[in-house]
């Protein structure tokens, strides 16, 4: 009785006109500033984290981002139609590229080095060889390449320029120049080993180098990893290949902190991020420790270079940190609440440290403190400590979310549930909170990683309100972020996906992790990935249609509020498309209508 009786005052509410109002989507569908500060970016590879997002993200700063051709930096599995069979991005060419933006005047730049030196995050993980070749066939040492490069932009003070660097993960990647799921495993059981913790001048590249052979108590580790692993264990040639690979790797790390600590490099900025870990003491161990006493400050002891877990969030974190350090951030508070109680422990198999741990270190890099009243919200849903309390975890995080709406802060919200929740928390979330509201959201992959997605959307945006919000192609292009974020974490990571996966396996006899081994009929699952989209996306597309957006943290002309929201217009998705033809990730077209005057909440029930 009481939902009809809802029921029927929201009908009379809509047909008096105060209803939400839908304005059409028009047909901008990714880059809409062109006027903002040109900002030269070379992507670690071309997945949607790298490329889409970091576009959206720069854009609602103000920035406009200027990126190489696709071919220059994209990354192709096995048997994929890659080009004269090249699987990776191509540094000379992307050095080229580079100084022709310096030539040409720009003077901010994000470069990701794994691109510049191995041609992409994954050909990073088991390249060797040391050489560029040159179109004409000679070949350059890519450590002198990258070298003259950077020379080159340090010659010109006006730039400013972030190096985007990474400690190698424990495994190379299944599917990629050969690389196995067996392979797989016994490297990464290989690397997860316990190693000696080497300290003072102990902690040298040789003395690294070694380490990755030998345990604490000069344990035969390759003999250890074969005795765990039994039959499963891996050829002795494809560990030294991959550890060969991990030197390599390091050596151009340790050669770029070197070449950064010389004077006329004091506006360059190196962020380091630790890929896929283990909470054990693994073979990543002593590589962090060596490079973070090679992380410069300046005189004030304020970091100049910073190594945080997380890799495929390095650009949101270099687009944000740029952009505060240009308005002269001088940081905020921010309460961050746990709900799960899970919190004390690492979020997944992948991370190293407890989830409190990780935030703590992104508060400190975007110059956050934690304290009870703040500018922003943070509400984080951590792996449930007791299942059969998952329903109350996420309901007092949900009740939590609506205070902080009714009170006008801002609120990042994380899921760092890890799939735990399956699709009920977004299910209640979509019925009976406003999405659109957030000003940020993370919940798509490993842990470390949604972290880091959050706080840099989220403090981001933070600053933007607090200077009065931005023009109208920066709040399109942060309406933009946040309805991907959400749309691809609700809708495809916990639905599509798995309807997916049975699909290509059973009906097209394929493998979801590389539609071309074998090949199987991509339009058929074209269209499966359409329609199941379409279907999945509709009550998340119609929350955040009806929701209100927070544009300013400062008093409109004709309010006597400290606030100003708007309200959300048509939100239509399109084109969407598999990056590395694999069923792990999509990428979409997003349409937006124009904002409308804000929309009417008539007792909490007009999201659906």
């Amino acid at each position: 009785m009481k939902r009809k009786i809802l029921a029927g005052l929201l009908t009379c509410v809509l047909l008096t006109g105060c209803g939400a109002v839908r304005t059409e989507p028009v047909d901008m569908p990714l880059t809409e500033n062109e006027t903002g500060v040109r900002l030269a970016y070379v992507p670690l590879d071309d997945r949607p984290d790298n490329v889409s997002r970091v576009v959206y993200l720069a854009e609602s700063l103000g920035y406009r981002l200027e990126m190489p051709e696709e071919n220059l930096y994209k990354t192709w599995l096995d048997h994929q139609p890659a080009p004269e069979g090249r699987q990776c991005g191509d540094p000379w060419a992307l050095c080229q590229w580079v100084l022709e933006q310096e030539r040409t005047g720009c003077d901010h730049y994000i470069l990701s080095l794994d691109q510049l030196h191995s041609g992409g995050l994954v050909n990073s993980r088991s390249e060797t060889e040391y050489r560029t070749t040159l179109p004409d066939g000679e070949k350059i040492h890519t450590g002198q390449m990258l070298e003259d490069l950077l020379k080159t932009l340090a010659g010109d003070p006006s730039n400013t320029v972030w190096l985007l660097d990474s400690v190698m993960r424990l495994a190379p990647t299944v599917g990629y120049g050969g690389g196995t799921l067996e392979d797989y495993n016994w490297i990464r059981a290989f690397g997860a080993l316990p190693r000696k913790t080497l300290e003072g001048d102990a902690l040298t590249l040789d003395g690294i180098w070694d380490s990755y052979w030998w345990g604490p108590n000069l344990e035969n580790l390759d003999l250890q990893a074969r005795e765990q692993m039994g039959e499963s264990a891996g050829s002795f040639e494809t560990l030294i290949t991959n550890m060969e690979a991990r030197e390599r790797k390091l050596l151009f790390s340790d050669g770029v902190q070197k070449l950064l600590a010389q004077p006329g490099y004091e506006n360059f900025r190196l962020l380091i991020g630790i890929d896929d870990s283990s909470a054990e003491e693994c073979i990543q161990k002593n590589e962090i420790a060596y490079l973070r006493q090679g992380l410069r400050v300046d005189a004030d002891g304020k970091p100049l270079d910073w190594l945080l877990s997380g890799v495929d969030d390095l650009a949101f974190k270099a687009v944000a940190r740029l952009y505060l350090d240009e308005i002269d951030w001088q940081g905020a508070e921010v309460s961050v609440r746990y709900f799960g109680g899970s919190e004390n422990e690492p979020a997944c198999a992948y991370d190293f440290q407890p989830l409190t741990e990780i935030v703590a270190e992104h508060c400190a890099f975007f110059d956050l403190t934690e304290a009870e009243n703040a500018a922003m919200d943070v509400l984080v849903l951590t792996q449930p400590a007791d299942e059969t309390q998952k329903a109350s975890y996420y309901k007092q995080l949900m009740e939590a979310l609506k205070a902080s709406r009714e009170a006008h802060r801002p609120v990042t919200l994380i899921d760092a549930g890890n799939g735990l929740y399956g699709t009920e928390f977004h299910g209640a979330l979509t019925k009976e909170t406003e999405l659109g509201y957030l000003v940020s959201y993370a919940g798509f992959l490993d842990m470390a990683i949604v972290t880091g997605t959050a706080f840099s959307h989220g403090v981001a945006r933070l600053a933007v309100l607090q200077r009065g919000g931005g023009n109208d192609s920066m709040e399109r292009s942060f309406a933009k972020t946040l309805a991907d974020s959400i749309i691809k974490d609700f809708c495809y990571k916990n639905i599509v996906r798995n309807d997916l996966l049975a699909y290509v396996r059973s009906d097209l006899n394929g493998s979801p992790d590389n539609f071309w081994d074998p090949q199987i009929d991509l339009e058929a699952l074209q269209s499966r990935l359409g329609s199941g989209m379409d279907k999945a996306s509709a009550s998340v597309v119609k929350n955040l249609e009806r929701s209100n957006l927070l544009t300013s943290l400062k008093p409109s002309d004709d309010s006597a509020a400290s606030w100003t929201e708007r309200g959300w217009g048509g939100l239509e998705l399109r084109g969407y498309t598999f990056p590395w033809d694999r069923a792990f990730e999509i990428d979409m077209e997003i349409y937006l209508g124009d904002f409308s005057d804000p929309h009417k909440n008539v007792l909490g029930i007009y999201y659906q």
